[in-house]
Formats: C-alpha cells, structure tokens, sequence
C-alpha cells in the first residue's frame, strides 16, 4: 500500500514543487494539502494520512501547533516539520511538539521522499544540517523551555498578538471575549516575565512561534 501524505505549506511555489516530487513515487501518494495550519489540522482529519509534512511558519496556525492539535487528534501520525529555520531552539521545539522529523526547505526537493518513507517506518528523520545543529547544541541547553508552563491556548494566543491582530480579531478567531483573550496574554506574560509586546514579539521569534518572514 501506498504511504499517504498530506502537506502544507503557505507558499504556492514550494507546495507546488513538493507535491511533484513526491508524486513520482510510486509507493507515495499525496492525499491533500493546505495553505495554512488551521486548514491543515481539519484535512488531515478528513483525510487520515499517515505522514504530514508542516511548514513552521504559517498564517492562522503555525506548523508547531498545527502537529500538536494534529497528534492530540490522531497520535501514530507521523510528522514531519518543514522550515527555513536552522536553530535549536525551532528544532528542539518542534520534537517537543511530536514532530518526527525536521528539513530544511533549502534541501527539502532532496530529503523528502527519505523523510517520508523513514518517519512512516516508525523512526525519526533529521536533515544532515539539523542533525548537526542538535549535536552542537546539545551541550548547550539548560533547564526547562518556558513554552513547558504554557497552555495550548496560551501558545496560539502568543502566535495570534504577534502576528499583529487585536484581542477582538483574536477573539473572533477562538470565538472567546475580548476580555478573555487579555486575560490570557496578561496571565501568559506574567508566566514568562515579560511586560510589553515587543518582549513578546522576541521571544516568540527566539522559540519559533513565529519568524521574521
């Protein structure tokens, strides 16, 4: 039987190039994809992949979330984080969230048929960069990371406010009171010992909630 993928990815070009790869494979085949996080967790409960294939940084639902809400849901899925990013901390995050395996879009055309078929075989999958990177940086993390303390909701809230909308747009999007979403960033500022925005904004860029870009 084939290996059913499912990817997303915001950018046309790159979704585009990835589906074509994958679809010369003859024991593959690509079930659907998604412009976005949110529109990636809904079909991928309509369609039931066996891999996912996320990148990072995407409007609605970045790719961290998007694995976290799409394992919460179905957890032998296998997934697999697609990103620009090469630091630790995006690659630390992201196995944190269950994510199997991590590629760097710069080598993904490359890797992705590997990353797929290894991660469908029950096993993890790292670029030959990223792997180095987790080597390197082993020895460099201390403790905890603060998004442990934080909520799921709390996680999309920070990714909402520093992507620039209001507690009212925020609040429509999770259908919750504009009071309710201040309560949340004001309680998940608190927990992280960070009093303004542009605090914020830093380190939810620091550890990959959100990206320059």
């Amino acid at each position: 039987m084939s290996i059913k993928v499912f990817l997303a990815d915001d950018h046309a070009i790159v979704l585009e190039g990835l589906v074509n790869v994958l679809l010369k494979q003859v024991d593959i085949a690509v079930v659907g994809t998604a412009p976005n996080g949110r529109a990636a967790v809904s079909g991928v409960r309509e369609t039931q992949p066996d891999v996912v294939v996320l990148d990072i940084s995407m409007p609605e639902l970045d790719g961290i979330e998007a694995a976290r809400q799409i394992l919460e849901h179905k957890p032998g899925t296998a997934v697999v984080i697609l990103s620009m990013h090469a630091g630790a901390q995006h690659i630390f995050h992201a196995l944190e969230a269950g994510a199997r395996g991590y590629i760097l879009k710069e080598s993904a055309a490359r890797e992705i048929i590997e990353a797929v078929r290894t991660v469908h075989l029950g096993r993890r999958y790292l670029g030959a960069r990223v792997a180095e990177v987790i080597a390197d940086g082993l020895g460099d993390r201390s403790g905890a990371s603060p998004l442990q303390s934080l909520s799921k909701r709390e996680r999309e809230i920070i990714k909402l406010v520093t992507d620039g909308h209001s507690s009212v747009e925020i609040g429509v999007k999770l259908n919750l009171s504009p009071k309710t979403v201040d309560s949340y960033r004001s309680r998940l500022m608190q927990k992280l010992h960070i009093s303004d925005i542009p605090a914020l904004v830093k380190f939810a860029i620091q550890h990959g909630l959100t990206s320059l870009d």
